[in-house]
C-alpha cells in the first residue's frame, strides 16, 4: 500500500468511528441536592461567586431576588427549591458558605443559577446520552427541558435545557 493510500484509509476509519461514536458535547455539571445536573456549556455565559442578592417581594421562593453582575441586574434562582430537592444541606448556603451563580445569557432571558459547589465540565459523545422522554412520564416538568440523562462511568447526570424551561413557562422569570 502507497503511503498517501493508507493515509487516507487510515482517515476513513477515523470518520467512520466518529460518526458511530457521534459528536462530543461540553457540559457544566453541578449539584443540586444530592443529584448531579448539567447544562450544555453554550448556554453558560459565566460562573462567578454569587453577589449580594435583594429580595422581590410577589415571586415564587425559588426566585430568590436579583443581582448585579458586572453592571448586570439578573433574577437569581434556586433550582433545588424550584425543583423540590432541599435536602439536608444549610438552606441556600454551600458547605463552605459560598454560592456560585451560573450566569444564563440569551437574547430574551437573563438569569443566574445558585450553585452550592464549584461547577465542572465534562466532555462526552452524544450517545452516552439517554433520551428523557420515557423517563419523564412521571413528572410535573415539560419532557422537552430534560434533555437526557447522561452516562459517565458510574454517574447518571440529568441534563437540562434552561433556555428551554424558560420559552415553556417553567420558569417565571419577569419580575
Amino acid at each position: 500500500m502507497e503511503p498517501d493510500n493508507q493515509q487516507e484509509v487510515l482517515e476513513e476509519i477515523e470518520e467512520q468511528e466518529q460518526i458511530e461514536e457521534g459528536t462530543r458535547e461540553q457540559l457544566i455539571v453541578f449539584k443540586l441536592g444530592q443529584e448531579e445536573y448539567a447544562l450544555p456549556i453554550a448556554q453558560i455565559k459565566e460562573v462567578v461567586l454569587t453577589p449580594r442578592i435583594s429580595a422581590m417581594p410577589q415571586t415564587p421562593d425559588y426566585v430568590k431576588g436579583i443581582a448585579n453582575i458586572r453592571g448586570n441586574v439578573i433574577s437569581i434562582m434556586d433550582f433545588e427549591e424550584k425543583f423540590g430537592l432541599n435536602g439536608s444541606a444549610k438552606k441556600g448556603v454551600g458547605s463552605n458558605g459560598i454560592n456560585y451563580t451560573l450566569v444564563i445569557e440569551s437574547e430574551d432571558y437573563h438569569v443566574g443559577i445558585l450553585v452550592k459547589e464549584v461547577p465542572n465540565t465534562l466532555t462526552i459523545l452524544s450517545s452516552k446520552i439517554d433520551s428523557s422522554s420515557n423517563i419523564m412520564q412521571h413528572s410535573t416538568l415539560d419532557e422537552s427541558v430534560i434533555k437526557g440523562i447522561v452516562k459517565a462511568k458510574d454517574r447518571m447526570i440529568i441534563l437540562i435545557d434552561v433556555l428551554l424551561m424558560m420559552q415553556s413557562g417553567e420558569l417565571k422569570t419577569k419580575l
